[in-house]
C-alpha cells in the first residue's frame, strides 16, 4: 500500500467485529514496531500483546475504549534505557515509544488490521494489573482488530488544520 495511502486513511476504530488476526497479520504489525527508530538505537521499547479472555478482562477493568478489539497491544519502555538528552531535563522514553506505537499502528492499516490509539487509562494501574517490571513505563495501549460492519472514521476525521498554522519557517 502506497504510504500516503496509510497516513491519509487509517482512522481510530471504535467498534470491532469478532473477527481474530492472523499471526502473520499479528507479526507483520510487531515487525513494523521492532524496525522503529530509537534515540541511539537503545530499542527501549517492550511490547505485551494481550489477546486471552481473562487479559482482555483486565483491559476493560482499566479503560472503556476496548470496543470489542480481539487484541490489545501495551507499548511500555524501559526507563532505565534512555537516551538523556543534554541538559539532563529529558529523555527520550516517551517520545521513543511513541514512535514505536506509530508504526505499530501504520503497520496495522498496512497489514489491513484497523487499531485505535488508546489513552483512556491509567498507565500505573496497566502497570500492576500485568505485573509488569518495575523498571518499565506503559505510554499506551493500542486496540486491533477488525472494524464492524457500518463502523468507520469519526466525522471529524477528516478536518485538519491548514499548513499554514501548523508549520513556520524559520
Amino acid at each position: 500500500m502506497d504510504f500516503n495511502e496509510v497516513v491519509k486513511n487509517r482512522y481510530s476504530c471504535k467498534k470491532y467485529s469478532d473477527k481474530s488476526l492472523s499471526k502473520k497479520e499479528l507479526d507483520s504489525i510487531l515487525e513494523a514496531g521492532r524496525l522503529a527508530p530509537t534515540a541511539k538505537n537503545l530499542q527501549e521499547q517492550h511490547i505485551y500483546v494481550v489477546q486471552s479472555k481473562e487479559g482482555l478482562a483486565k483491559i476493560d477493568s482499566i479503560t472503556p475504549c476496548r470496543y470489542n478489539a480481539p487484541v490489545v497491544l501495551i507499548v511500555a519502555f524501559n526507563k532505565n534505557n534512555v537516551f538523556t538528552y543534554p541538559g539532563q531535563k529529558r529523555n527520550s522514553g516517551l517520545e521513543d515509544a511513541s514512535i514505536v506505537a506509530t508504526h505499530l499502528m501504520l503497520g496495522a492499516f498496512n497489514a489491513g488490521v484497523d487499531s485505535c490509539w488508546l489513552n483512556n487509562f491509567d498507565p500505573e494501574k496497566a502497570a500492576e494489573i500485568f505485573n509488569l517490571p518495575e523498571d518499565e513505563e506503559v505510554l499506551m495501549l493500542l486496540d486491533l482488530g477488525f472494524a464492524a460492519e457500518g463502523t468507520g472514521p469519526l466525522a471529524n476525521h477528516n478536518s485538519r488544520k491548514n499548513i499554514e498554522e501548523t508549520v513556520s519557517y524559520i
